[in-house]
């Protein structure tokens, strides 16, 4: 059986998840990312998994552009996960309509708590707080591991009510504005001209110009920018400064720029990323 994953990240927390299911799902698992730079697999796969963010209370852009065109099979099995900070509310039942559009099923979907890294609302959370939420979301993937094994179909998660109508309606107001936002950013003279911040960016949105970062105005809020540079020069506008930063402690920036990352299941159930 062969199993791609499919993540979206900005931080860490979503290549995170979809290590971690890999390394409990039977067969061959393929890690994906859904960057700009990096083309998409054109052969069709029994099993997919799409692991990403829930960004202003719904599915980020390169979510939505790669639901538009996922290269699925009506009789594959789909299945995602969303990582949010408390609030799923309709992503994944937004994603299943994408889907149902184009013909293909999304047989199960799961919300996972996790950190949350928006900064421009919160600095990083308590460290004691973060690790109770990895180990809550490890138990969570054991028991996503053992439905996706078993190829089981299941009602989509959701949030309440309210999340649903309300915070749907906020994402479809904020969602066309999101690309522009990029323009409250800012390097502070501590940048260095490490070039960092333009090699983290999944959308590509960012450049060096006379060794300084330089937003395109295609950006996505996941603030990866912010979160990996090294000298914690980059801002945005005057809500960030003196935050303490976050990425997922288990993943490095190296991680973060890799291309395609498989992981081979031996047979004693081990696996290796290559």
């Amino acid at each position: 059986m062969h199993t791609r994953l499919y993540y979206y990240t900005g931080t860490g927390n979503s290549l995170w998840a979809a290590r971690q299911l890999a390394e409990r799902l039977d067969g061959e698992v393929s890690l994906v990312p859904l960057r700009a730079d990096c083309p998409l697999p054109d052969t069709p796969c029994e099993r997919n998994g799409l692991v990403f963010p829930v960004h202003m209370w719904g599915l980020p852009r390169r979510v939505v552009e790669f639901a538009g065109q996922f290269a699925g099979q009506p009789d594959g099995y789909q299945f995602a996960v969303a990582l949010n900070a408390g609030q799923v509310s309709a992503s994944l039942l937004q994603l299943q309509a994408l889907l149902q559009a184009r013909g293909l099923p999304l047989q199960a979907g799961f919300g996972m708590l996790s950190p949350s890294n928006y900064i421009i609302w919160n600095g990083a959370e308590a460290v004691d707080k973060q690790q109770r939420l990895f180990a809550q979301a490890e138990q969570k993937l054991d028991r996503i591991a053992a439905i996706v094994r078993d190829r089981m179909v299941l009602p989509i998660e959701r949030g309440p009510w309210w999340q649903r109508t309300f915070l749907s309606i906020a994402y479809r107001f904020a969602f066309p504005r999101v690309a522009g936002m990029d323009k409250d950013f800012w390097a502070e003279a501590a940048c260095n001209g490490c070039g960092l911040c333009t090699r983290v960016c999944p959308a590509d949105n960012i450049q060096l110009e006379s060794g300084r970062p330089v937003w395109q105005h295609r950006c996505e809020q996941c603030l990866a920018c912010i979160q990996w540079c090294p000298q914690q020069a980059v801002q945005f506008a005057q809500k960030t400064a003196g935050k303490q930063r976050y990425h997922h402690p288990a993943v490095s920036a190296a991680d973060m720029m890799a291309p395609i990352q498989q992981t081979v299941k031996t047979e004693s159930g081990g696996s290796h990323f290559a």
